[in-house]
């Protein structure tokens, strides 16, 4: 079975120890073992409930929400109702993210090519463009 130090988690999850360490303390992160010298040891199902944590965590996930659900998932038969209710509150968040972000990334994009057309015109001699002439255009990458 494959160990790991704190360290190596830390490097491959880019998390801090200290992190680390409190998902432990906070009990989202359980059942890690101990050398004689009192280091922490990582297994791969520590590794996998920390993808799980970070994903999570990633989509906006609160530390309490983390310990109910690792909380229904340790009687998973009994809690399915539960589980599907925080899994679908959270798909609607992360829904309702993309969607921001679409349209964020739709402004960069307008205002990416604003840019470059002022540019292009001082470069050029030509007149400036105006921005009433790109807030509603749609460009769908950045070229």
């Amino acid at each position: 079975m494959q160990q790991y130090s704190i360290r190596e988690i830390s490097d491959m999850f880019h998390l801090p120890v200290s992190t680390i360490r409190y998902y432990e303390e906070t009990g989202i992160l359980t059942n890690i073992g101990r050398t004689a010298s009192g280091q922490r040891i990582f297994t791969e199902g520590h590794v996998s409930r920390l993808k799980t944590i970070c994903c999570f965590k990633n989509t906006g996930m609160t530390i309490t929400q983390l310990k109910l659900f690792f909380s229904y998932e340790s009687e998973e038969f009994e809690h399915l109702d539960d589980i599907l209710a925080l899994l679908q509150e959270r798909k609607k968040s992360v829904a309702e993210q993309i969607k921001q972000l679409q349209g964020d990334y739709a402004h960069v994009l307008r205002k990416l090519h604003y840019y470059k057309d002022i540019k292009k015109s001082l470069l050029g001699s030509q007149p400036l463009p105006q921005w009433k002439d790109y807030k509603y255009k749609v460009y769908s990458s950045d070229e």
